[in-house]
């Protein structure tokens, strides 16, 4: 019998775990019998998750780029397993983090996100390094609202052309900035930021870019965040940030959740002083 980590760090085992009133009403019986399941790389959602945009304006796209622009703040999370996923997801969204992405590296990624999706469904939940248009297809099956990747897949942007998810590629260069926006793009990564000069580069880049909205993503620290937004950047992904190696490692969860309490307080604050300088 597997077992699943409960965010103060004792184990549930799985038939608890899904029977428990906490998550009981986020799932269905079909849902809750694929659950029971051992956690797979190999699960596919097998129902289509159609993301509602009645209560917002736009489509699930415009709402998930809202909510980037206004969080600040990316986080993206790599597990060694979709339990692990699940709970260290669980403990940064109990932290104040609006947008979170699972790489696709996670085992089990799409089940983890299918569970999350039921448990949070106003957060803007999501895939990344998504490097193919199956993968694509498959996450979004599973409820994802964005997409993102380390370089631009254009198959994967036509595929989301009408907004029923946000596709954000990345960019290293001038040039790839440009023909990601050129191609449809609503924001581009700009990735990896670090390596290329921090925040130096954003505002390089920016200049002949004022109007293409970029994400800093690759090596961000907390402590640094205000200074990629107030150079230009619409938002930062934050990784080993808020999902310490050591706190992942041991199920420190409560590390996690103070980490994101955090991030997405200095991630609001820098939003706001921008948009306060610009009024």
């Amino acid at each position: 019998m597997m077992a699943v980590a409960s965010s103060g760090g004792s184990i549930w085992p799985l038939n608890l775990f899904f029977s428990s009133s906490k998550i009981k009403p986020f799932l269905t019986k079909a849902s809750a019998h694929t659950y029971s399941k051992r956690f797979s790389s190999h699960f596919r959602c097998k129902n289509s998750y159609k993301n509602s945009v009645a209560v917002y304006p736009g489509t699930v796209a415009d709402r998930v780029l809202m909510d980037i622009e206004n969080s600040g703040i990316i986080a993206c999370l790599r597990a060694q397993s979709a339990e692990m996923a699940i709970e260290a997801a669980r403990a940064a969204l109990s932290g104040g983090i609006s947008v979170l992405e699972i790489t696709m590296s996670t085992p089990g990624v799409f089940e983890a996100l299918q569970f999350l999706v039921h448990e949070y469904p106003s957060a803007s939940l999501g895939v990344g390094t998504v490097l193919d248009r199956e993968d694509a297809k498959d996450a979004l099956k599973c409820g994802a609202k964005f997409l993102m990747s380390p370089a631009m897949v254009k198959e994967i942007l036509d595929d989301v052309a009408e907004g029923q998810a946000l596709y954000i590629p990345g960019a290293m260069t001038p040039t790839e900035i440009l023909l990601a926006s050129t191609a449809g793009a609503k924001i581009v990564k700009v990735y990896p930021v670090s390596a290329l000069g921090g925040v130096q580069y954003i505002a390089a880049v920016k200049k002949p870019f004022p109007d293409i909205k970029m994400i800093a993503s690759q090596g961000i620290t907390i402590d640094s965040v205000g200074q990629y937004i107030g150079r230009g950047a619409s938002s930062v992904v934050l990784s080993d940030a808020i999902f310490e190696k050591n706190a992942m490692d041991e199920k420190y969860f409560d590390r996690i959740n103070q980490l994101a309490r955090s991030a997405a307080f200095t991630g609001r604050q820098a939003v706001r002083k921008v948009r306060d300088n610009l009024s």
